[in-house]
């Protein structure tokens, strides 16, 4: 963990192995004082991204906006680029328009270190996009690793050997990975000779260290490094002609890793490569199984790999990962085996089978659980859905139909928005399928404020709804018919329309059977309702719906639609002259929106404190919710607003307190919440004591 006080930002934790590097430390500490674009460069495996985040870590005290990591390995192509380092700096993207615009507006202000670590295999795509940013950004500071420089002008270059082969960090390094005490004369020192300092050869030899000893491994790798490189497991493929000595000597050290390895071992090693993000043993296990490997022997093989370092070990919630570099191994004698389409359609058809289960799941208990699990397989998602695109596109309508309900609740609007639009134009599935994606699609827009294209679609979901429910409940109104009612009502409330939303899902639950306990459209609908009684001053009836919707919520462990319920409550409190209880169900809401992480919620929950506390009275601290909720509107990258009701509510009571208190001190205040942490200033709200 980071010695120093927190800062702005998100760094990854460094790893607790990192030894030496005084000198290149320094050189990236100099080169990121004078430039503003760094980039470290070296061979694989030679420790450019362990380097990286503790220079990052350094250096992050420095930037008054914070240090950010973006890891680029996780992507096979550049769509989703900008998507992803906007998602690093916890922007949500909620705006429309170009794919850059949002993420150069989020850092035109900011001091900010953006690291993008793992630039070569997308080194075009990522130069254009620095260059953009640095434009766009003046005190912006990017600090890159690659295997080759970006190219980008005013580009600093720090190239990274490895570790001095018979110096005192590299026998540290082995001696930490192993676990053992070891002396330079002894054949410990022989080994990091031989692996010539590279850090992740030295890690892989250290696992079988653990195993076989220090002896063992020195014999083995003295006889196969002396050996021609046509015996030295020589066998990625690669463009370049001639191989640098060290990147012979890298891919040597896992050829031998490879060889040693255990045949079951070998072949989970090549199935889980199709993995770019971190996954669990149910996930290798429903990918990876087939012939010899099965239910019974694939944990034992994964322990294996584990031991050797191939794998890295689980984490506190049991997620595995592989470094890239072994990954790209794997990845070749999968390509060997001639199992590459069958593993990825493998692949594909699981995390297609985790979306519609969690899809079933999120009306009940395990909503937050399935929320959380799709938002840990967020990577693997999105290449299953690129791999159904290509191969079968009604296959991923169905997968992104399933899950873009979630993404926009994570506020990863631009790809869910993407995901959509390119398979309902793929496919050409009719029916329910294509009523769900077309509703998901909706929301994202009207989330968007692309109320236009939110009617079209609108319209569409409604007919492909009774497309598919006319046979099936022909004197009743079904899920999706349900749905897309609850999607024609948002759309009336967010365009100030309450009297057009109470009567569009009023029609349709006076026709259905069951209660808003039966299905999550039908609880959806009756939240419209609840929201449109509120816009047309029917206080009261909303309260008292409300109230009983949300223990219905308590009985049914739902989140999304509580935290939505205690944000009408608020509102209703203030609309009936009720402040603290305002503020009240304003903080319920906020700890739900926090527990999603959806900063959208967060922000809007914030408006609605701070326009109750102003009702209130307490100008100080409306003022410092109300620059909080200025700094998560700022990561969502787009203005303020919410209901029609709250922001006029929110603009009377705002111009009272900063008249009660005095427009320099409101303005103080809030501007000390605003580029204070946004995650302190959430605290300050919930009023927890050690924040106060």
């Amino acid at each position: 963990m980071r010695e120093t006080a927190p800062v702005r930002g998100h760094l990854p934790d460094e790893n607790p192995g990192f030894v030496g590097r005084r000198t290149e430390l320094e050189r990236i500490s100099a080169a990121l004082a004078e430039h503003r674009l760094v980039t470290v460069t070296g061979v694989g495996g030679v420790g450019k991204t362990r380097l990286a985040l503790r220079a990052a870590h350094r250096a992050a005290g420095l930037y008054p906006d914070g240090a950010w990591w973006t890891d680029l390995a996780q992507l096979d192509g550049d769509r989703l680029l900008v998507a992803l380092v906007a998602d690093s700096v916890d922007l949500s993207d909620h705006t429309p328009g170009m794919a850059a615009t949002g993420l150069c507006h989020r850092l035109a202000d900011d001091r900010l270190l953006l690291v993008l670590d793992s630039c070569e295999h997308l080194a075009e795509p990522c130069a254009r996009l620095v260059a953009e940013l640095l434009a766009a950004a003046p005190r912006l500071t990017v600090l890159a690793t690659s295997r080759r420089p970006l190219g980008v002008e005013d580009e600093q270059v720090v190239a990274l050997d490895p570790l001095p082969p018979a110096g005192v960090d590299a026998l540290e390094l082995l001696r930490r990975a192993a676990g053992e005490e070891f002396t330079a004369a002894g054949p410990a020192g022989e080994i990091c000779v031989r692996l010539e300092g590279i850090p992740l050869a030295l890690e892989l030899a250290a696992a079988q260290i653990r195993i076989q000893g220090a002896e063992a491994v020195r014999d083995q790798l003295g006889t196969r490094f002396d050996a021609p490189p046509s015996a030295r497991f020589d066998l990625l493929a690669h463009t370049e002609r001639v191989w640098p000595s060290r990147h012979q000597t890298l891919r040597a050290a896992i050829g031998w890793s490879h060889e040693l390895s255990a045949p079951l071992e070998r072949l989970l090693w090549a199935r889980l490569s199709v993995f770019r993000g971190p996954f669990d043993l149910a996930s290798a296990t429903a990918v990876c199984i087939g012939g010899p490997l099965n239910r019974a022997t694939l944990p034992g093989a994964l322990d294996g790999l584990v031991r050797a370092s191939v794998v890295r070990p689980p984490d506190a919630a049991g997620r595995l990962r592989m470094l890239d570099t072994i990954r790209a191994y794997g990845a070749t004698w999968l390509d060997r085996t001639g199992e590459t389409a069958a593993v990825a359609d493998r692949h594909a058809a699981h995390f297609r089978g985790l979306a519609r289960r969690g899809e079933a799941d999120w009306h009940g208990a395990r909503q937050l659980r399935w929320y959380r699990t799709v938002d840990a397989h967020h990577t693997d998602l999105r290449l299953a859905l690129d791999r159904l695109l290509r191969t079968d596109p009604d296959a991923a309508l169905d997968l992104i139909g399933s899950v873009a309900f979630a993404w926009s609740c994570r506020g990863r609007l631009r790809e869910a928005r993407d995901g959509l639009e390119q398979a309902l134009l793929l496919s050409g599935e009719r029916g329910r399928t294509r009523a769900r994606a077309l509703w998901a699609l909706g929301v994202t827009l009207v989330l968007q404020g692309e109320f236009g294209p939110a009617q079209d679609v609108s319209e569409q979901c409604a007919r492909e709804a009774r497309f598919a429910e006319h046979t099936v409940h022909r004197d009743r109104p079904g899920d999706l018919t349900l749905d897309a009612a609850a999607l024609a009502g948002l759309l009336a409330l967010t365009t100030g329309r309450p009297m057009a939303a109470h009567v569009v899902v009023g029609h349709v639950l006076d026709a259905a059977r069951g209660g808003p306990a039966d299905s999550a459209a039908r609880l959806r609908c009756h939240l419209v309702r609840v929201f449109a009684l509120t816009g047309l001053g029917r206080l009261g009836e909303a309260r008292e719906r409300a109230l009983a919707l949300r223990d219905l919520c308590e009985e049914l462990d739902e989140h999304w639609t509580r935290t939505a319920l205690e944000y009408q409550l608020s509102l209703t409190g203030l609309l009936e002259g009720d402040p603290a209880r305002a503020a009240g169900h304003a903080r319920a809401m906020l700890e739900g929106t926090r527990g999603l992480g959806a900063s959208l919620g967060v922000a809007l929950g914030l408006d609605v404190l701070a326009t109750a506390l102003a009702a209130a009275g307490d100008g100080e601290r409306a003022a410092d919710v109300s620059g909080t909720g200025e700094a998560y509107w700022r990561s969502t990258g787009q203005p303020r607003r919410g209901l029609p009701g709250l922001r006029a509510l929110h603009e009377k009571y705002t111009d009272t307190a900063r008249a009660t208190l005095g427009e320099p001190a409101y303005e103080e205040i809030f501007v000390r919440a605003l580029t204070g942490l946004p995650q302190d200033g959430l605290e300050r709200a919930l009023g927890d004591p050690r924040h106060a």
